[in-house]
């Protein structure tokens, strides 16, 4: 059953509950993985595949005929739903292309920023149940909208060696260039360091479990990654006019994802609490996940209960969720007051899942507490700043010898006689 805590009898470690270790030291199996795709490439990768996912397989890459049988299965309903789906995402995320900046205000001055495209994308997908035709949308609709010429996605076949046919129309609905069925750390190692098939990128992102996370920590800066993903969270901020039904229901949405994952209630009702604190345990014995969910809800999870909707504010802030649903009459007077969280949901007819499969906003998400200076994945992750400067003769002269002396403060002389050395025949002369 769900916890029913007071905030103010809690310790700082108690309100967040993130000791999120592994139960082993997964490291060294990790580096053991990496190190064996880097020598030996394909076959490293159809060895895991068969070890860990239990599926020998011919061939790596999804084909073009795969992709198009995928298509042919699904229903044509959710078809439709992916498209729309799709096409709320790239709505969304064409509203954060960033225009280059041109500075020409200053005689002889020519200051600005340029954004380019990361050329090559991997995108990591989990398999949990399924490969969820939602990441694969989240991800490669945003690297598309920046203009990233080529999106790789790697995620682990099915036992029979096929992969989701939802996730393939995904893939080809949002526009994916090649697909692989492959998964774990060596999925991350292939992308980092490339394969005799698997094409090394520049950028990894995607989430998946703590074996992708630690492999994604250990190739970057050989590669970059988007973030280092955490248990999925939410935290639910509501008051005593909210249906407990609903509430409960909202929670289970996350604690079914993962035993490590985390529900969150923050309310100043004890009613509320106590009804559903009840409604959890009810819906609990509905879900085909239930044994996932309950250790979440039990181990993980709790409800806050608060002195005040102040103090309840205070506390999502503390904790810095990846989901926030402010399930009250007046959600956008609070949203002001939120300074840390992921994705916020305002109101009652905002539910999670919303976020996750259609509205349009990233469901790739800070995870962690990692809100505080993080945010939803974007465009911008899949674009580059280069600044540029141009002086003319008249304008560098002007600040040469303020230059020369800043250097000069710092010991650093060549830089100095970098900017004199253009002017020593006019000072001879």
């Amino acid at each position: 059953m769900i916890p029913i805590l007071k905030l103010n009898d809690l310790s700082e470690e108690q309100i967040l509950n993130r000791d999120i270790r592994a139960e082993e030291d997964i490291s060294a199996a990790v580096d053991a993985v990496i190190d064996n795709v880097r020598k030996n490439g394909d076959a490293a990768l159809l060895e895991y595949t068969e070890k860990f996912d239990g599926v020998k397989l011919e061939a790596l890459q999804v084909s073009d005929e795969e992709i198009a049988l995928a298509m042919m299965r699904v229903a044509p309903g959710l078809v439709d739903t992916l498209r729309q789906a799709a096409a709320n995402i790239e709505a969304f995320h064409r509203a954060q292309v960033r225009q280059d900046v041109v500075l020409t205000d200053r005689p002889g001055m020519v200051l600005g920023q340029r954004y380019t495209p990361i050329e090559k994308v991997g995108i990591c997908v989990p398999r949990s149940p399924v490969a969820f035709p939602s990441t694969i949308l989240m991800n490669v609709i945003p690297a598309k909208i920046a203009g990233v010429k080529d999106i790789i996605l790697v995620t682990p076949p099915e036992k029979d060696g096929t992969v989701s046919p939802t996730a393939l129309a995904a893939a080809c609905i949002a526009g994916v260039d090649k697909i692989f069925k492959v998964g774990g750390a060596q999925a991350v190692a292939a992308l980092a360091y490339g394969t005799e098939t698997v094409p090394a990128v520049d950028k990894i992102v995607g989430p998946g479990g703590i074996f992708v996370a630690t492999a994604k920590r250990k190739v970057f800066g050989k590669v970059g990654i988007d973030m280092i993903a955490g248990p999925s969270e939410i935290l639910v901020l509501a008051d005593g006019t909210c249906d407990p039904k609903w509430v409960a229901a909202d929670l289970l949405s996350q604690a079914e994802h993962d035993v490590m994952a985390s529900a969150v209630l923050a309310t100043d009702s004890g009613e509320l609490a106590k009804a559903v604190q009840a409604e959890v345990e009810r819906q609990l014995a509905l879900l085909p996940r239930e044994p996932i969910a309950r250790k979440s809800i039990e181990n993980n999870s709790k409800i806050l209960l608060c002195d005040s909707l102040e103090d309840a504010v205070e506390a999502a802030n503390r904790i810095a969720p990846e989901h926030l649903e402010i399930c009250t009459d007046d959600p956008f007077a609070i949203l002001s007051k939120i300074k840390n969280a992921g994705s916020i949901f305002l109101g009652k007819n905002a539910p999670e899942a919303l976020g996750d499969y259609f509205a349009g906003p990233n469901h790739t998400l800070p995870t962690s507490g990692t809100a505080r200076f993080s945010s939803p994945l974007g465009v911008e992750d899949f674009i580059k700043k280069s600044q540029f400067i141009y002086y003319t003769r008249d304008a560098l002269a002007q600040v040469a010898d303020g230059i020369a002396a800043f250097a000069r403060e710092e010991g650093l002389e060549a830089h100095a006689r970098s900017v004199t050395v253009r002017f020593e025949e006019e000072a001879e002369a």
